[in-house]
């Protein structure tokens, strides 16, 4: 690809640290930057240095693609019996009449919902509790395959994936084997956290560890099937831990191949344990969005969720890496909402998402799960009488 004015300039700069120069010609060699490259990046570059470098590498990969995808949501409970410090949408057992608890008649009825909408995938993700174990997730995925086999299943964190199994007392390999064989096709990325056990302990103590999350992405690789991940950051994590975590990933990718997606999650303080933890700034949050870019060069995508982080934020990542922005709304899902997002009531039409990402100079493509191009919209001209079609957010993913 054509290297850029801007990135041209950079490297000429007389005034650059010569070590941030020294990254920048990886970047454009399509070599790989090392952990302690990974952790200056953190401490010395400024965000216009790190957007040239991920624009570049967002722009090899993608070129001005913009993915966004048509799904729906379903959170079987938010009780749950562990307690994470930076939850604002579970709920303990002692506070069960502040919380629901679906039935399966009650979450095919949602799946019914959306019978006739044009969305791709459905994804199941909540609360862990004993009722919830390996026969009913098993049954739940086997009926929403016989209700709408087109459907996609994506559902489920290692966190309910190892409370269940070692429950029903069998290994991992065992347990994804029995979802896929149920129905499940692509495991979301939350859980993830903070992997160093000097953070997660602090919060998100008796849930599965950082080793723990990754075999279980792992048995799910092995069985040729694929995944996403995220990192929460912005909290009491210092910048090594973040560097820390995406090299886990990034040597995980390694021998698997079997991530997507990486989805860096803005930490929020709103009606939870931390809420002493000042939030990250925009910029912060840019920088963010670039490094990782930079840093997981085995990931093919890299997703920010607008509704998150606001519409204006989320077009700017565009610019720091981001491939993916999320996708139409009518309704912000309870672990949006509760943990203090931007957008309180996030909605928009197809059409206007399609224009955001347009008024980005980028160009805007409908996906499935597993990114294959529903619709073009880069040219797609849109009816005055066509009705706006919303869509419930996707969970964190």
């Amino acid at each position: 690809m054509e290297v850029s004015e801007n990135f041209r300039i950079l490297l000429n700069n007389p005034q650059l640290l010569p070590e941030l120069k020294a990254i920048a010609q990886k970047v454009l060699d399509n070599q790989r930057i090392t952990f302690d490259e990974g952790v200056l990046l953190y401490e010395k570059a400024e965000l216009g240095y790190l957007g040239i470098l991920a624009n570049y590498i967002r722009e090899q990969k993608h070129g001005d693609k913009t993915y966004f995808n048509r799904n729906f949501h379903i959170e079987p409970t938010n009780l749950c019996v562990y307690d994470c410090k930076f939850c604002s949408y579970s709920r303990l057992l002692k506070q069960r009449s502040e919380g629901w608890e679906y039935t399966m008649d009650e979450m095919m009825d949602i799946v019914c919902k959306y019978d006739g909408q044009p969305v791709t995938e459905v994804h199941i993700v909540g609360g862990v509790l004993p009722q919830y174990d390996v026969a009913f997730y098993s049954e739940l995925f086997t009926r929403i395959k016989q209700h709408r086999p087109e459907l996609h299943v994506k559902a489920l964190t290692p966190v309910e994936y190892h409370y269940i199994f070692k429950k029903a007392k069998i290994d991992y390999a065992t347990g994804m084997q029995l979802m896929k064989d149920a129905g499940l096709e692509s495991i979301p990325g939350g859980g993830a956290e903070i992997f160093h056990p000097e953070v997660r302990d602090l919060i998100a103590k008796d849930k599965c560890t950082g080793d723990q999350w990754l075999a279980i992405h792992e048995e799910w690789h092995k069985i040729g099937m694929r995944s996403n991940a995220t990192m929460l950051y912005g909290h009491i994590e210092k910048y090594w831990h973040r560097v820390d975590h995406m090299e886990r990933l990034r040597q995980l990718q390694d021998r698997t191949g079997g991530f997507q997606t990486f989805i860096p999650l803005k930490f929020r303080n709103q009606d939870n344990q931390m809420s002493n933890v000042p939030e990250t700034t925009v910029v912060e949050d840019l920088r963010n969005y670039a490094i990782s870019r930079i840093y997981l060069d085995n990931f093919d995508h890299i997703k920010a969720y607008w509704a998150m982080i606001s519409r204006t934020t989320a077009q700017l990542s565009l610019n720091f890496g981001v491939d993916d922005i999320d996708g139409t709304l009518d309704d912000t899902t309870k672990i949006y909402s509760m943990a203090g997002a931007e957008e309180q009531h996030p909605a928009m039409s197809t059409k206007q998402l399609v224009d955001l990402i347009k008024h980005a100079g980028r160009y805007p493509i409908e996906r499935d799960t597993l990114y294959n191009v529903v619709t073009d919209y880069n040219d797609y001209q849109f009816e005055e009488t066509e009705k706006p079609k919303y869509y419930k957010l996707p969970v964190i993913n």
